[in-house]
């Protein structure tokens, strides 16, 4: 077998020459992964867990890695025998195996697991360096209650608009339970959520009898030639007396649909910018007959683009000034204030990352005008007020020994005196003899966050902040920007000119702005 390097533009190309065939590969080298393995232990003897090192693609060059157990709950000698070295994938070849024997036992210990770590790669990187061995218990009774996610690896396509993470729960079902979620980036996974994906923050509830539920993440359809990209999504919080098992965390792969550099950005399509706001204001995959009707009131101006600028800043801020956003994100925005009053030393009264955590629980399944849109809005209003005074943060700053004036009180005094003397009554009223009783604090809270003379109050703050949280999906005070300059600029002008976004071009001047075209394609 005989090897010839060749130079092509500065592209080293490998030609590797045997009796049938000959194999080209670039300088581009492919990735191993590892997956996992359940395997049920045996009352004796040993059972073999085989590990599969896969490699993305196959390659002209030997790649080769070397391998370590760890413990977990499960431990050397005593649950598995202890291997490791290195292993090799010839050439052409797109896998091997590590095989680690399961000892088994006739101890109730309950499921365990152990880690087979991948490392130390040659002619190849790491995108996967752990696999999760799981050994089932098949002695007495079963493990605790667990969340897991029904894949660790999950893969879309760039364009697909959206993708769906399933998490299973194991165990009885015979009472609701609940776990949260959340997506993260993964060091050097290329994506990002302001560029590739929505943030996402929320909680799973699972009712009686129910064992799946999915989490929906949104994907941004940008035109950068950028490769596959990953990220996380992770679990926390389960419910009392359920734990979190394996695997705990899902690694999703965004498959790159671009292949060549761009020459235009895809922003300034309709049909991009339409979707990308239901993304980012809406929280949610566009509805068709919206979706249709917004990209129609652009495209009806044909090629007059002062008519399309227009209509595309008008489309913009009917998002913010709609139903849905005003009962969901506007909401979750007053129902901050009500509680808590601006931030500390700071002219808004809630940080970005709680903002789309909060407004995505309360908006979660409604979509305005389509099915039951208002009964399901109505119980996530409730569900979120109660959840919301019993966190710490309110129970610190509302503790149960406060009177039912008191209450009322320092809500009204949060929100900026938006009560009048015969709202402060009832809502004094409302709370009676037991003013810590939480179903009723969550009501008055409510009632404050709610209140026609806040809406109006803040509704211009709202709109300024809405266009960092929508548009730049970031704080006011966040890098390029150090503190609220722009937030208090932008305020100004706009109270100057009456609450006229036109007239105050605040909105053309985010959606033209680099920072938010440059989240879709290039600057020009």
């Amino acid at each position: 077998m005989n090897g010839i390097t060749m130079s092509w533009a500065g592209t080293k190309i490998y030609l590797l020459l045997t009796d049938t065939e000959a194999i080209i590969e670039n300088e581009s080298q492919p990735s191993l992964s590892i997956n996992d393995v359940t395997i049920t232990e045996g009352d004796s003897g040993t059972t073999d867990a085989v590990f599969t090192v896969t490699l993305s693609g196959p390659s002209a060059l030997q790649s080769g890695f070397s391998f370590t157990l760890a413990n977990g709950t499960a431990i050397e000698q005593e649950d598995f025998g202890g291997v490791g070295g290195g292993a090799l994938i010839i050439p052409g070849a797109t896998s091997t195996t590590i095989t680690v024997p399961i000892i088994g036992d006739t101890i109730t210990e309950g499921d365990e697991t152990f880690f087979v770590n991948i490392a130390d790669p040659t002619n190849s990187t790491i995108s996967d360096p752990q696999g999760v061995g799981t050994i089932k218990d098949n002695d007495g009774p079963s493990s605790s209650p667990t969340f897991q996610f029904s894949s660790r690896f999950v893969s879309v396509s760039e364009g697909a608009g959206s993708l769906s993470v399933t998490v299973t729960r194991s165990g009885p079902t015979s009472a609701p339970a609940s776990i949260d979620y959340s997506t993260g980036p993964i060091p050097n996974g290329g994506a990002s959520d302001r560029a590739d994906y929505t943030l996402a923050l929320g909680t799973l509830n699972f009712g009686v009898g129910e064992s799946s539920k999915t989490i929906t993440i949104l994907l941004t359809d940008d035109s950068f030639v950028e490769g596959n990209e990953v990220f996380f999504v992770n679990l926390s919080n389960p419910s009392t007396g359920i734990t979190i098992g394996l695997p705990n965390q899902a690694v999703v792969t965004i498959r790159d649909n671009d292949v060549s550099p761009p020459t235009s950005n895809p922003i300034d399509s309709s049909s991009l910018f339409v979707q990308q706001h239901y993304h980012d204001f809406l929280n949610r995959e566009p509805d068709a007959p919206g979706f249709a009707f917004w990209q129609n009131e652009i495209n009806q101006c044909g090629a007059d683009l002062t008519c399309r600028e227009v209509k595309r800043i008008n489309v913009s801020a009917a998002f913010f000034l709609s139903i849905e956003f005003q009962e969901t994100g506007y909401l979750v925005y007053r129902f901050y204030k009500s509680g808590f009053g601006n931030l500390a030393g700071a002219p808004v009264p809630v940080r970005y990352t709680d903002f789309v955590r909060d407004t995505q629980r309360i908006g979660q399944g409604v979509q305005v005008g389509i099915g039951n849109w208002q009964q399901q809005l109505e119980s996530n209003k409730q569900s979120f007020a109660l959840a919301f005074v019993q966190r710490t943060e309110f129970i610190a700053a509302f503790p149960s020994s406060m009177t039912a004036s008191e209450f009322v009180t320092a809500l009204d005094n949060n929100a900026g005196g938006v009560l009048s003397a015969s709202e402060k009554a009832d809502l004094i009223a409302m709370l009676g003899a037991t003013p810590a009783d939480v179903t009723k604090r969550a009501q008055v809270l409510r009632a404050v966050a709610e209140d026609q003379d806040l809406k109006t109050a803040e509704i211009r703050k709202a709109f300024v902040l809405m266009q960092y949280f929508g548009y730049l999906r970031r704080n006011p005070n966040d890098a390029p920007d150090s503190d609220f300059s722009g937030y208090n600029f932008w305020l100004t002008k706009l109270d100057l000119f009456g609450g006229n976004f036109v007239t105050a071009e605040m909105v053309k001047a985010f959606i033209s702005s680099s920072e938010y075209r440059q989240r879709f394609g290039p600057q020009n």
